[in-house]
């Protein structure tokens, strides 16, 4: 008919089809280039994590000795540290030693970055001061630590022992209890740094706006930390937790070079008795089974962990 509007022109099949082929193309073109990008950090965590904790796993179900052939022998290694007095022991000292430690980190840690989470003068000079000791490294400051605890030379029983809280002639390191409480005392001031900047790159997010409706409502200190500060940093808490009971199943230096696992194996943590069961007694394969055991329980404490957050979180 004159004058009637000509239908719409729809797109041909083949068309279509092209948009579709040349969107297929792109898709892939984009999933190369990921793959590209990510392959690196994956050849990284295969050649360093993925294909030792393999070997590690195999070499765990054989008799493996340091030097020699070896046999493949199953979960004997594993039905073995059920009876294996030693490595049950180091691993109730590890957890005992982690229950002392981790909550003083934390509370000590939250403590220095409420210290110096504001920009008032001489607080970046503070941080530094407190987060030198996580920069010079545990091993150098074990180190130091067993020089200045000499029960007749050192600097620390000088210094108690003018303070009226030690004898001037107090072995630290050979008595168990002192040994532990000096690598503790050791450790939270070490860890303590780390802590405290993690909290304090928190506490940094968290938007002023709501402290000042905290103080116009009439909370307190306290009730401001309680009620804004702390919910808002369950992921850095967390976090630390995370860092400082890994840390501290993970410990070996400060054991290693201040008591040597001593007096006795009182002070024997289960990292430094997997090294004498690999490098003293020769058994790679027992040593390996140890350290599956260490690897899966961590990983568990580590899920709890990340769980609770969830949960909190919900």
């Amino acid at each position: 008919m004159a004058g009637a509007e000509a239908p719409p022109v729809l797109p041909m099949r083949g068309s279509r089809l092209r948009l579709r082929a040349r969107s297929g193309a792109e898709a892939r073109r984009q999933a190369r280039t990921g793959w590209a990008l990510i392959s690196p950090a994956l050849l990284l965590v295969s050649v360093f994590t993925l294909i030792p904790l393999g070997f590690g796993v195999y070499a765990s179900l054989t008799n493996w000795p340091l030097v020699g052939a070896y046999h493949f022998i199953g979960l004997a290694n594993y039905q073995s540290l059920i009876h294996n007095t030693l490595f049950i022991q180091s691993i109730e000292f590890t957890l005992e030693y982690t229950a002392i430690v981790t909550l003083p980190i934390l509370v000590v840690g939250y403590g220095l970055a409420v210290l110096v989470r504001s920009n008032r003068p001489g607080a970046t000079l503070f941080r530094t001061l407190i987060f030198i000791p996580f920069i010079v490294g545990l091993a150098t400051e074990s180190y130091m630590a067993v020089v200045e605890l000499q029960p007749t030379s050192g600097t620390g029983n000088f210094v108690l022992s003018k303070l009226g809280i030690v004898a001037d002639t107090t072995a630290w390191l050979v008595h168990t209890g002192l040994a532990v409480t000096a690598v503790c005392i050791l450790v939270v001031w070490f860890a303590s740094g780390l802590t405290m900047m993690l909290l304090m790159a928190g506490m940094q997010s968290i938007p002023d706006e709501l402290y000042e409706s905290a103080r116009v409502d009439g909370a307190s200190w306290w009730g401001i930390e309680r009620r804004v500060t702390l919910p808002l940093l369950r992921r850095s808490i967390a976090l630390s937790l995370i860092i400082s009971v890994i840390g501290s199943f993970l410990a070996f230096n400060q054991f290693y070079i201040m008591t040597m696992g001593g007096p006795g194996t009182s002070t024997l943590p289960v990292v430094m008795a997997i090294v004498n069961t690999a490098f003293t007694q020769y058994d790679i394969g027992l040593a390996s089974a140890m350290s599956v055991v260490l690897v899966i329980v961590v990983g568990l404490i580590s899920f709890a962990q990340f769980h609770f957050l969830q949960r909190g979180e919900d």
